[in-house]
């Protein structure tokens, strides 16, 4: 996942996750019957719980002068509830807290352009990919922050959270980690600028959108370093095989009519990010 903020974990909930993990050794019957147990909840209440942060545009943010929740995975997951005859209720959510929610299962899904990756595989699953990207570098725009390739990384200051894949990149090139509690794009923006922190490392295509949203701040995405090919879906508990097996059949027929990428083309400037990337490392 790509998002910029680091939110608190509370002790209660990494109790939950690990009574959770412990739970998660039963046999297969008992798995099975648990997965078949919450797809029949959801679908007896109709609703379907989805964490998201609300902060990060234009994946989840609030439309500028109104409290609408809007963006392109919160739109993905509308189109995706209703193709499932279910209506969502959206809890905004740090990063950490909507695995955390996830795994706990106090969600049901958590969408917030959150990376697929292997580490994360062995704690949940995540539904079809519908976005494909690639990592980029947010620099100060007269010197690029010193910064020419990652190796220049090294004793800079990265700003971001702390679990994001991103960040994991910034720490293994020597990078000094700078994190927030639920900040804005502005916020992390700004401080690249004044050189409070050095770079932001993120999603190629949120990257593009937040420096447009700001052009008085003297940022520009680095020209020449390009990264880690990435793929996003929705993030769901390991034991909700019914759950994951629905919202793939209704992803993949989004992807197929072309919603997913009409969605996009609303939010990413006319690009379709539904299209797989190759880039050189």
């Amino acid at each position: 996942m790509t998002n910029y903020f680091t939110p608190k974990f509370s002790v209660a909930a990494l109790g939950a996750a690990a009574a959770l993990t412990l739970s998660a050794c039963g046999s297969d019957s008992e798995e099975t019957a648990d997965s078949t147990t919450a797809w029949d909840e959801i679908q007896e209440e109709g609703i379907l719980t989805v964490a998201t942060s609300g902060t990060l545009y234009p994946t989840s943010f609030r439309a500028e002068g109104t409290d609408e929740l809007t963006g392109f995975e919160v739109e993905v997951v509308r189109e995706a509830a209703e193709r499932l005859e279910l209506e969502v209720e959206f809890t905004e959510l740090g990063f950490d807290e909507m695995l955390t929610s996830v795994q706990t299962g106090q969600v049901d899904i958590a969408a917030n352009d959150i990376e697929i990756n292997e580490g994360r595989q062995e704690n949940f699953q995540f539904s079809t990919p519908f976005k494909y990207s690639y990592g980029t570098a947010i620099v100060r725009a007269d010197d690029l922050s010193g910064i020419e390739t990652l190796e220049d990384l090294e004793g800079k200051k990265a700003a971001g959270a702390s679990t994001s894949v991103y960040m994991e990149t910034a720490r293994s090139y020597g990078a000094e980690e700078v994190t927030y509690d639920n900040a804005t794009n502005e916020t992390y923006l700004r401080d690249v600028a004044i050189g409070r922190t050095d770079v932001i490392l993120n999603d190629y295509y949120l990257q593009t959108l937040a420096i447009e949203a700001f052009p008085e701040l003297e940022i520009v995405i680095h020209p020449t370093i390009k990264y880690s090919p990435s793929e996003v879906g929705m993030v769901m508990n390991q034991d909700n095989d019914e759950l994951v097996e629905n919202v793939n059949r209704v992803i993949e027929e989004m992807l197929e009519d072309g919603t997913i990428a009409d969605i996009s083309a609303e939010f990413f400037a006319g690009a379709d990010v539904t299209e797989p990337i190759d880039i050189e490392e």
